[in-house]
């Protein structure tokens, strides 16, 4: 284990802090001297590997010198040509999309391109999550295929071998992101990043992002006969929402996709974004937050527990009534969500720690567990123990339909794909990060333990304690708006790309004080007359609330995440703590 920073082997939370070594403080100022930006923006910078020649490009990514090439993909040339021959002909388009927010946006940009193209209004199908299941299914597929010319399956598709044979003649693109099989489903293009003959140097894409990628082409193709096509530099707010709610990491490409996507966002042009917006109270600039944790969870919403086609609707209207009308059903339906979630999680806690979680997978399954909220349980039991999660529930027929949720370096859909494979599972396959899985009740003690052995085999459950890496360590004075919008600056942050994080040594607690039930309001010193403020979000739940409330004048290290807080017309610049260490002896 690496030497902890400020000693903090074991802070309140039980983590293990890291952070700079010597190299990285040599490298902060050597590029601090070349570039004349400050230390905690060049320590987020030698973090990421960029050199000082790198960090302006960095600062400012420009989209046209990031953006791959699409036929760089495999079966983009055969999709954007299908794709056009369908708008040329005025064809009969069907789009079946996923019902989470990757195939929500995806199908939005779809929609969005050809009502702008002109084209009648385009048939949209997503598939019920309860009754249908995740991808496309034959019977579906099969009511499409008699009533339109071609089916565009998108954030889907590219494991579903016997229900896109159900479409017969009429004509299949898949444009996906999900891990591919040896083989491929029957289809005019399969475009996908992680189809196995692929190079996996696009792997990180979104499905929103790969068709993104195909619009572009058609566009190109489109200038190339002398036709404008659609402005897709407005259409970047969706592939932005899809990246960040997808858990794609934000490097390469993803990193300028959802700057640029910000920035459109912030003007408010998408009634859908707008009208959702206002429900979940975003008063500030858009940002990674809240399109992870407000517009993410609402738009998903539909998908979980509601009307599956309810968020992609929503994105792709353009009648402010309507959109106002579907962001309040939705904005309903994710507070009867969370409802369903804390019942579930409490379930699926005490399984878990009954059953014991020290080894490779934790996992829990129950009788009813609603299919909407087992994904987000399975992040938190995968939050809680640092490992590999699955949560399964089960319905009366005694199928099970669960999500699994991964930790960094563990690729979890290839086991769960392994597994299915091996006849442990009737179904399975993700990607790295999250998969779903389909499991008969008699088979799920032996599924989970065959799934256990393959992730150990990539090392889940080895970590030991979890660690907290900081970059780096700042004074309370330091902290100013001027010096947080530079460290913004090097973001966004997100999956793969973590919000830099600094501790504030020995520090004093000017006051503390719990807002509502769970949370606690910090006013901090250093001991010289600076001060800064600081909010630690259920402080409660665990030990720092009621450490940090009683005090009793010891004094800490603090950890977290500097943020600008707008009250009251103001900016003022504060602290999102994350963990504390009390400091022996004092």
């Amino acid at each position: 284990m690496t030497r902890p920073f400020l000693n903090v082997s074991a802070s309140l939370t039980g983590r293990h802090w890291t952070g700079p070594g010597i190299d990285d403080d040599r490298a902060a100022e050597a590029l601090m001297q070349a570039t004349d930006l400050p230390d905690p923006v060049c320590r987020v910078l030698v973090a990421r590997g960029i050199a000082a020649e790198g960090a302006q490009a960095f600062l400012a990514p420009a989209l046209r010198d990031l953006l791959p090439d699409p036929r760089s993909l495999r079966d983009m040339d055969a999709a954007a040509g299908r794709f056009l021959q369908a708008v040329r002909r005025r064809e009969r388009i069907a789009i079946f999309a996923d019902y989470d927010v990757d195939g929500g946006a995806s199908a939005a940009l779809l929609l969005t391109w050809l009502r702008e193209m002109g084209l009648p209004p385009t048939t949209l199908y997503i598939p019920d999550r309860i009754d249908e299941g995740y991808g496309p299914n034959a019977p579906a597929i099969a009511g499409l295929a008699a009533a339109h010319d071609l089916i565009i399956c998108v954030d889907c598709g590219t494991l579903s071998h016997d229900a896109l044979a159900a479409a017969g003649n009429t004509d299949v693109v898949v444009l996906d992101h999900h891990l591919g099989g040896e083989t491929l489903p029957p289809a005019v293009a399969v475009v996908n990043p992680n189809r196995q003959d692929e190079s996996g140097e696009l792997a990180h894409l979104c499905a929103a992002a790969v068709v993104f990628l195909m619009l572009v082409e058609a566009n190109r193709l489109l200038r190339g006969e002398g036709v404008k096509g659609p402005d897709l530099m407005a259409m970047l707010d969706l592939v932005a929402l899809a990246t960040v709610a997808d858990v794609a990491p934000l490097v390469g490409v993803n990193r300028a996709l959802v700057r640029q996507g910000l920035t459109v966002m912030g003007r408010r042009q998408r009634a859908g974004l707008v009208a959702l917006g206002d429900v979940a109270g975003m008063n500030t600039a858009p940002s990674t937050y809240h399109l992870g944790f407000l517009l993410g969870p609402r738009v998903n919403a539909g998908g979980r527990i509601g009307k599956p086609d309810l968020g992609a609707r929503l994105l792709a209207t353009t009648d402010p009534a309507e959109a106002q009308a579907m962001a309040e059903r939705l904005d309903e339906l994710n507070r009867d969500r969370r409802e369903i979630e804390a019942r579930v999680l409490e379930q699926a806690l005490e399984q878990a720690e009954t059953r014991g979680a020290e080894g490779p997978l934790v996992w829990a399954a129950g009788e009813n567990w609603h299919p909407g909220v087992v994904g987000i349980v399975a992040a938190r039991l995968k939050e809680a123990f640092n490992r590999p999660a699955v949560v399964i529930g089960f319905d009366e027929d005694g199928m099970g339909k669960g999500s699994a949720r991964s930790v960094p370096g563990v690729d979890l859909g290839a086991c769960v794909q392994k597994a299915a494979a091996e006849g442990l599972l009737l179904k399975g396959g993700g990607h790295k990060m999250a998969a779903g899985l389909t499991v008969a009740r008699a088979q799920l003690e032996p599924a989970m333990e065959r799934l256990g052995a393959l992730l150990e085999k990539q090392g889940a459950g080895q970590s030991g304690p979890r660690a907290l890496r900081l970059d780096g360590m700042l004074m309370p004075g330091a902290a100013t708006v001027e010096l947080i919008d530079r460290i913004e600056s090097a973001g966004p942050y997100g999956a793969g790309a973590s919000a830099p994080r600094f501790a504030l040594p020995d520090v004093q607690i000017l006051h503390a004080r719990r807002v509502g039930e769970q949370h606690l309001k910090v006013s901090l010193g250093d001991g010289l007359g600076a001060k800064l403020d600081a909010i630690a979000f259920g402080a409660f739940a665990g030990p720092i609330g009621p450490r940090l409330e009683a005090h009793g004048g010891a004094r800490f290290h603090l950890a977290g995440r500097l943020e600008v807080n707008h009250w009251g017309g103001r900016q003022i610049p504060q602290l999102r703590l994350d963990d504390a260490a009390e400091i022996d002896g004092a």
